[in-house]
């Protein structure tokens, strides 16, 4: 892989430097519809902790009192003091087990919130955006990312919770029951601050590292699998092994760089947690023997010793997931974050309504710049008017600024200057519904979803009838090759509509757009699948279906310019040639030595 193409995809994931605070923002908005669950649950966290933190006061009651009572033939407070530890023990386990299940549920609500505004957010990001960044990194987000928050949420959060409180009520009861032995314990906290201090920062880089170079392989994968095809026909599977190697390897470097400060943090905290029991062991035996303290305190001050340090074990659990969790909403959010180049308008205008029966829009183009992003100058400053009703053909050599130009009139993009108007509102005064609804483009991708080809079909108008998607295939003669099918229109296309030839694919596309009946149509090499007699059945259906409408074609094929009433010739961004097909196939200009040249291919 070129250096430049692992440039761009460094600069794709590089982040900002605020991220981390627009993350937490994010999962606050997130959890707020959820206050009224999130505060039940706190109250259950914080009732499980002191059910849990009680249990060795009734047994140094049972060893101090009890036992000694029981002896003299009392046993009322020994019997009072075990069945208090069993109703605590299983009070807590009761807890516990609501507790796990209202936090699974809420967890899974608040994931099914973000990936549902991830997925809506992705789709309002311009084409710009989409051409930056893979599609494999934007599955990568609603993926692993998405897994690594659920983990955290659903598994970690309660845990770590109820760790921190239970630490938290420890702490005050031994401060109760024995404040020399409780100074001794809180000593060990300096060490620990220092060292989860550290743990977080070394962790947090770690970890967004594995987010980022998790991306890379997903990325990789989508990418190979999309065109297995090509990497078959070209016999490229060793170099796309080789490429995924690379990337998997620096995928394990970065997870082994986490895993190691885990294993730091883990064994720095049990190293401190145990100096710390033999510490107090040693301590409150010397206490009991000077007669300072009693041994039932002592007892539940070791088992409250284990108890405090036995959660840093789930903690650091936690911390792994936690960190994990944190670099991969902070790469949710840096998405999230993106806000789309071309955007709505705040008060959108209406088309005009149509004052003739030509039911196309005229297209004007005022003082038109544009460049992608800071690089050269794809179309200079020009002007263009095509009127209302007139199908326009687009000529020229590939890099011309052909696809740039319709890219502008679907507004896929928008001018870097002037304007672009359709009967005379800008594009950037139309809802998005009311542009879409009107200027409708076929690419040559002739892109299927999984589903039926009435289904593909009926994108164009997802309320059409049968009849009506029977009858747009029909006109454009896709219907003879679907009659054939045993499932007629019922037939499914499967993935990427491999199930059809790709001349069948990009009739399913003209009947797309025949079935929405828009105002202007744009078709991007849409005949380049096509053979000569599909394309001459095309041709026919489109200069029926075209008539009244505007319409911008673009094609090698100078057949398919047959039925325009203009041809448009650019070079290097700029219209060099524009008359009628006629007229300049008669002249001495560029059109006329294609012309001439396409014709001597048929000879």
């Amino acid at each position: 892989m070129s250096t430049t193409r692992l440039d761009r995809d460094d600069a794709v994931d590089e982040l900002p430097d605020d991220i981390a605070k627009k993350a937490r923002a994010l999962l606050r908005s997130l959890v707020r519809p959820h206050r009224a669950m999130a505060l039940f649950l706190l109250l259950i966290v914080i009732l499980t902790a002191l059910l849990l933190i009680i249990g060795p006061i009734f047994i140094a009651e049972a060893l101090d009192t009890g036992i000694p009572r029981a002896v003299e033939g009392d046993p009322v407070p020994l019997i009072r003091a075990v069945s208090l530890f069993v109703a605590s023990t299983v009070a807590s386990a009761v807890l516990a087990f609501v507790s796990t299940r209202l936090v699974g549920i809420t967890a899974q609500k608040i994931l099914f919130t973000l990936r549902s505004r991830l997925f809506a957010h992705v789709q309002r990001l311009d084409l710009g955006y989409h051409e930056r960044s893979s599609s494999g990194r934007l599955v990568s987000r609603q993926t692993s990312d998405m897994e690594s928050v659920q983990q955290f949420l659903s598994y970690a959060l309660f845990e770590t919770a109820l760790a921190l409180l239970q630490m938290l009520f420890i702490a005050v009861t031994l401060i109760v029951l024995d404040v020399p032995l409780a100074i001794v314990v809180f000593a060990g906290f300096i060490p620990l601050f220092f060292i989860t201090r550290a743990a977080h920062t070394s962790q947090r880089s770690a970890y967004r590292r594995t987010r980022t170079s998790i991306a890379k392989v997903i990325v990789h994968f989508v990418e190979t699998m999309g065109g297995i095809r090509a990497v078959q026909a070209y016999r490229r599977q060793p170099d796309r092994r080789g490429t995924l190697h690379e990337h998997d390897s620096t995928f394990r470097e970065a997870n082994t760089d986490a895993l190691q400060g885990v294993a730091w943090f883990a064994g720095s905290t049990r190293l401190v947690g145990n100096l710390t029991q033999t510490a107090i062991i040693v301590v409150g035996a010397w206490l009991v023997i000077e007669g300072w303290t009693q041994i039932g305190v002592l007892a539940a001050f070791i088992l409250y010793l284990r108890r405090f340090y036995g959660p840093l074990d789930e903690l650091v659990q936690s911390f792994n997931l936690y960190q994990s969790a944190s670099a991969a909403l902070e790469k949710i959010a840096a998405v999230l974050d993106t806000d789309p180049e071309v955007v709505e308008p705040t008060e959108p205008r209406h088309l005009p309504p149509h004052t003739s029966a030509t039911t196309g829009r005229s297209i004007e183009f005022s003082n038109v710049r544009f460049s992608y992003g800071e690089g050269a100058e794809v179309l200079p400053r020009f002007d263009l008017r095509i009127p209302a009703g007139q199908v326009v053909a687009l000529v020229g050599a590939t890099g011309a600024g052909k696809s740039t130009l319709v890219k502008l009139v679907t507004r896929f993009y928008d001018p870097s200057e002037g304007s672009i108007r359709l009967d005379g509102v800008d594009l950037r005064a139309l809802a998005d519904t009311e542009l879409r609804s009107s200027v409708v483009m076929v690419t040559q991708e002739s892109f299927l979803f999984s589903g039926t080809i009435a289904d593909n079909i009926r994108i164009g108008n997802p309320g059409a009838s049968a009849e009506e998607v029977v009858a747009a295939a029909r006109a454009v003669g896709l219907d003879p090759y679907v009659r054939r099918l045993p499932e007629g229109y019922d037939t499914d296309v499967k993935k990427r509509g491999g199930r059809l030839s790709s001349g069948q694919r990009q009739l399913v596309s003209f009947a797309r757009v025949f079935l929405a009946d828009p105002d202007v149509v744009v078709l991007d090499e849409a005949t380049a699948h096509l053979d000569i007699p599909s394309e001459r059945l095309v041709q026919n259906a489109l200069a029926t279906v075209l008539q009244g409408r505007t319409a911008i074609i673009i094609a090698h094929r100078l057949s398919t310019v047959e039925i325009a009433d203009r041809v448009l010739v650019m070079e290097a961004g700029r219209i060099i040639e524009d008359g009628a097909p006629a007229d300049l196939i008669s002249g001495t200009g560029r059109f006329a030595e294609l012309h001439r040249a396409w014709r001597d291919t048929l000879v």
